[in-house]
């Protein structure tokens, strides 16, 4: 049985952890001129240097006999080629395989599903050209100018997230909106700007129940039939589901239904028929650059040697901060406005996989795992929560995230940008601890980081970037043993929800008193609210 922290591999690290507790990483560099060529990597539009990571050359090392030991490389192989790796749901797991590039076939119990995979990228294309060259109209004969995303989760950060970092890309006469808030003003703000009659609504939701996706498509489709008819929603509005019974109940044509399949997680859908708004605001060719550099990921995380890995490399140090260092948290510092949401994305891809406390046989863990993972834009950042990064008794390890390339108009922006992100690594790393420095104003420094830089900010480095991240949260995940592809914490959450929202109008003695006593509160709010209506 694999026992990881019984392992001679997990003693060797916990020992190395105290050997070096007073290493700073600047000493390092003094130590090993040659350290930053030593330790960053390029792939392709992408450079990852880790050089400012609180490790020794003896530590990698470790690291890497750990990641040998582990369950990586089977599961690894078993997620490209659709083995049954989520075992609680008893699906594979193949988000790599809606990426895929190349000729090679991907069975799921022994049915190549690269066909049908193909053929909704097809769809994807035909539907997202109409839309965007304006074939599309509404039911008054006008073309579409704002498309509306209805989803929430996966159906909602990922292409929210890309969406907004490729603005540059969109189409300059469609504009993308996203709701997915249940709190009815986020829906009623965006609507406020709209009219029906140029105005196209996808529904997002794989199962077509997701309580608060069709709280806000019912209220989406009321608002449109102020104006509308019923015969005018087949025009105005499209789902992505896998339950096209219900889509199509809805009052949506079977042939604007856009399936996918359960071995789709949410968190790793955008590369699905859920990326359709990426596909119409950045275009249908965009969208193929964006799988492009996922898959170039995918090939080199496959087939490139654990020490030359990017994901490994980021897991790993990320498993010796966790587990040996004793970090609960990891800053994602996105130094491009473009990336604002990122860190939103980061921290359900890698909270709802990794937060996990039973390994994979469902016997309980006496280790870390996850990361609390948070973080904004620089220089932002530096304004606000720096001061406890630099100061504060916290170990927070950070990921710089920018890009190289800029439009001309903003250069002096972007130069101050780029400038003060280095100096923020350095100050991290440094720290101020000069003689003549006032103890109020000491910073220790010896704080960790990564940086990572694209070459610029285009669909194909934007999908190598998402691609990274994916990979270190499924590498993590193998190390430690758990299923990062399932999340019943969120399930218990949407059924317990339902449940209440069911007997809200009775008393219960089902629930504890301090929700007793709540529901009690908000059945009279209710009650008053109807009777003030009526």
């Amino acid at each position: 049985m694999y026992n990881l922290s019984q392992s001679v591999t997990w003693n060797k690290l916990q020992q190395l952890a105290e050997k070096t507790e007073d290493q700073r990483i600047s000493d390092a560099f003094v130590e090993d001129p040659q350290r930053f060529e030593k330790m960053s990597l390029r792939l392709d539009g992408l450079f990852l240097d880790y050089s400012k990571n609180l490790v020794s050359e003896e530590v990698l090392a470790a690291l890497m006999q750990l990641a040998e030991h582990s369950p990586l490389r089977q599961r690894r192989a078993q997620m490209f080629t659709g083995d049954i790796i989520n075992v609680t749901e008893n699906r594979p797991v193949l988000h790599t395989a809606l990426r895929n590039r190349s000729a090679d076939p991907v069975e799921v119990n022994g049915r190549d599903v690269m066909p049908e995979i193909r053929a909704s990228l097809d769809k994807l294309k035909i539907f997202s050209d109409k839309v965007r060259s304006g074939e599309w109209l509404g039911y008054s004969g006008k073309r579409i100018r704002d498309v509306v995303n209805i989803g929430i989760g996966g159906s909602d950060l990922g292409p929210n997230m890309v969406c907004r970092a490729l603005l540059e890309h969109r189409h300059p006469q469609l504009r993308i909106h996203f709701v997915s808030n249940v709190d009815g003003q986020h829906i009623n703000k965006v609507l406020s700007s709209l009219k029906p009659e140029t105005t196209l609504f996808i529904v997002s939701t794989k199962t077509f129940s997701t309580q608060e996706t069709l709280l806000n498509a019912n209220s989406a489709k009321s608002w449109f039939l102020q104006q509308a008819v019923a015969g005018d929603v087949a025009k105005h509005f499209v789902a992505v589901s896998t339950n096209q019974a219900a889509a199509m109940e809805f009052g949506i044509k079977r042939e604007n239904i856009f399936e996918f399949w359960a071995w789709v997680g949410g968190r790793y859908s955008l590369w699905s028929s859920i990326g359709l708004p990426i596909a119409l605001s950045i275009g249908y060719d965009g969208f193929i650059e964006l799988l492009e550099g996922a898959y170039e990921m995918d090939q080199h995380f496959l087939n490139a040697p654990l020490e030359q890995n990017m994901p490994v490399i980021m897991a790993l140090v990320g498993i010796w901060y966790i587990n040996f260092l004793g970090a609960e948290t990891q800053a994602v510092i996105p130094y491009d406005q473009a990336l604002h949401q990122l860190p939103a994305f980061l921290q359900q891809l890698d909270m709802e996989s990794n937060g996990k406390s039973v390994d994979m046989e469902g016997q309980p863990i006496d280790y870390a795992t996850g990361s609390i993972v948070w973080g904004q834009t620089g220089s932002n950042g530096q304004h606000a929560f720096f001061q406890l990064l630099h100061q504060g008794t916290r170990f927070v390890p950070i990921d710089f995230i920018a890009s190289l390339h800029s439009d001309e108009k903003a250069a002096e922006h972007h130069f101050a940008l780029l400038t003060n992100m280095l100096a923020q690594a350095n100050a991290f790393m440094v720290g101020d601890t000069s003689a003549d420095t006032k103890t109020h104003a000491s910073c220790p420094g010896n704080r960790p980081s990564n940086i990572i830089l694209m070459d610029e900010m285009s669909p194909k480095n934007l999908g190598a970037l998402i691609a990274l991240y994916e990979h270190k949260v499924f590498v993590q995940g193998a190390i430690w043993n758990i299923n990062s592809f399932d999340q019943w914490g969120v399930q218990l959450g949407k059924r317990l929800a339902t449940e209440i929202s069911a007997n809200i109008k009775h008393s219960s003695t089902d629930y504890d008193p301090s929700t007793q006593g709540l529901m009690s509160i908000v059945r009279q709010h209710l009650a008053t609210t109807t009777k003030t209506k009526s």
